[in-house]
């Protein structure tokens, strides 16, 4: 049984841009459409740095057990894909596709990562393209505004989903090269159109698991039982983990917000 989401208030901000994103905050996460839970970075952050770094809990907070998984498992989380890409650049670039590619160019199953750990921390090295510091200073430049795309592949309560969660954010702040910088071309893909992705279908599961959601997850015993199924206590993760400050204060409140964020 699923309840409806009841929030404390709403927090809108309000850009010069077209279309609408909204998302579902409480203490600084972020809820998408499956089990995964966005610890950082929050949307509209500035990144740079040597890598991005996307920390997601992967237990919904602790309600599903980490893998392995038992095979009669009604509930698990098959694989996450996270992809970065934009429409103003036309680069869509891999981040994770679950096989680890040479030199982590694209890094492997992050699910397999950080054993016993609720929180994976996804660290990949920008591309050579991204190199520079501050806004796009050209037409054909490759910074500036993208997409952190999250596709969860999983089966809740015997049911099958696959879902894409995004989360724009800004390549604006510095980028240095680091020597293992990849070239764009061999993490670059084809960019499909909203139409082909088809997001608000493959979503029509809905924003799961935030404060006041009382859907029930029917899960079986994994293949290495522990005390309580999600192993030890996750790490601290917040919003100014090393990604930079734009929209960290939006998660300070106890309470649950709706924010809207409009984009190209």
């Amino acid at each position: 049984m699923k309840l409806p989401l009841y929030p404390t208030f709403f927090l809108s901000a309000l850009v010069a841009k077209a279309s609408a994103l909204d998302f579902t905050i409480f203490n600084g996460q972020i809820f998408t459409p499956g089990f995964a839970v966005l610890d950082a970075p929050q949307p509209g952050t500035p990144l740079g740095g040597d890598t991005i770094e996307v920390a997601l809990d992967v237990t919904a907070n602790g309600k599903l057990q980490l893998p392995p998984y038992g095979d009669d498992s009604p509930s698990r989380i098959n694989n996450i894909t996270i992809f970065l890409y934009s429409y103003d650049t036309g680069r869509n670039f891999t981040i994770t596709n679950g096989t680890a590619s040479t030199n982590d160019v694209s890094l492997g199953d992050i699910m397999q990562s950080e054993s016993g750990s609720t929180v994976k921390h996804v660290k990949w090295t920008w591309p050579v393209c991204l190199i520079g510091d501050g806004k796009p200073d050209s037409a054909d430049s490759d910074r500036g505004a993208y997409n952190i795309s999250i596709r969860q592949n999983f089966r809740l309560n015997g049911e099958d989903h696959y879902t894409i969660f995004d989360v724009p954010i800004s390549v604006t702040n510095k980028i240095e090269f680091t020597g293992g910088n990849p070239p764009c071309d061999s993490v670059n893909n084809p960019l499909l159109t909203p139409e082909e992705i088809d997001a608000e279908s493959a979503n029509s599961v809905g924003v799961l698991f935030a404060p006041g959601d009382a859907t029930v997850i029917q899960q079986s015993g994994t293949a290495d039982d522990d005390d309580d199924g999600i192993g030890p206590s996750k790490p601290e993760a917040n919003p100014g983990d090393g990604l930079g400050s734009g929209a960290g204060a939006i998660g300070t409140a106890s309470a649950l917000v709706f924010l809207s964020i409009t984009t190209d």
